[in-house]
């Protein structure tokens, strides 16, 4: 009898810390959480990222990486975000906030997440409190993270391990692509094609506004009477700064509130070179046997030089 009771506790509280996780899942609604639940690839055969799906607005970002590797090295590769940092985003809750950040890395298969071990002690200051995932189980070559306190972290750094030729026959040593991507601010449109709150709204017909409330929520309703006596209210969502007031003449599409829009995606691309150590000892035996032979050749020539003064003097 106890041990029924003991069963049918344990079932009740692994229920409750079920619904629990679920439902703090779906409250995090942010990237890139959304591209790894709509997107099995993040890129597209055109070279878009999924970010820029929903994140519309455009923003520089820079890479930093080195040219070249060798195998079974860690390296950083560093994206910079930059923004201003004066510059609020509206919540979803229509309150102003700081601006968040995140990043996506798409480098070649082989590439992987370096282990802890493996991080020298000077990354892991720089990326303390920064968690850096895989983008799924199939993509270990991708990297994603965010978002995090923009303030704090413009600058996101991945410490990747290269891969190994002699023991992976699938890695040559060869040129390679990695795209990257960073964001800051949220986006203007979710998954299921809705409008965020970060959004310029239009009128959706032309004609007079004959009335303007304001809900307890902090949700504007703007109500426009067209030519013909058709009336519409339109909903601007709360914390969205209105550019029209009662009486205005507006036409269809025409702003009704202020671009609140603060931040915006960005990706770039470059190359990497995974280097062969032969090929460099062999590079530096040819530099040492070039310097070796234009040396020789000078101490000929003085000698040279010498046997022909001696000569004259004689």
């Amino acid at each position: 009898m106890a041990t029924n009771k003991f069963f049918k506790s344990l079932l009740f509280a692994l229920t409750i810390a079920v619904n629990v996780f679920s439902f703090c899942v779906q409250d995090s609604a942010a990237y890139p959480v959304f591209a790894q639940q709509n997107y099995s690839n993040p890129r597209a055969a055109n070279g878009k990222l999924a970010c820029a799906n929903c994140h519309l607005n455009q923003k520089a970002i820079e890479i930093e990486a080195p040219q070249a590797v060798l195998p079974n090295s860690v390296f950083e590769v560093e994206i910079k975000v930059p923004y201003d940092t004066s510059k609020q985003q509206i919540g979803a809750n229509g309150k102003k906030a700081d601006l968040n950040v995140g990043g996506i890395l798409i480098l070649p298969k082989g590439f992987k997440l370096a282990s802890k071990s493996q991080i020298p002690e000077e990354i892991k200051i720089k990326n303390k409190g920064v968690f850096i995932s895989p983008y799924s189980t199939e993509f270990d070559n991708i990297f994603v993270v965010g978002p995090i306190a923009g303030k704090a972290h413009q600058e996101l750094i991945f410490p990747v391990v290269a891969p190994d030729p002699e023991k992976n026959s699938d890695v040559k040593y060869l040129t390679y692509p990695f795209y990257a991507g960073g964001n800051r601010g949220r986006g203007q449109v979710y998954p299921t094609g809705e409008k965020s709150n970060v959004n310029v709204f239009g009128a959706t017909q032309a004609g007079q506004i004959t009335e303007i409330t304001t809900s307890e929520k902090g949700e504007s309703s703007v109500v426009i009477v067209n030519s013909n006596g058709t009336k519409t209210s339109q909903i601007v969502p709360a914390g969205l700064n209105l550019i029209v007031k009662s009486g205005d003449i507006v036409q269809i599409e025409q702003a009704l509130n202020i671009d609140p829009n603060a931040g915006g995606f960005g990706q770039e691309e470059s190359e990497i070179v995974l280097q062969n150590p032969t090929r460099i000892f062999g590079y530096l035996a040819f530099c040492f046997c070039a310097l070796l032979t234009q040396i020789l050749l000078v101490l000929k020539k003085k000698q040279f030089e010498k046997v022909q003064a001696a000569e004259l003097n004689f």
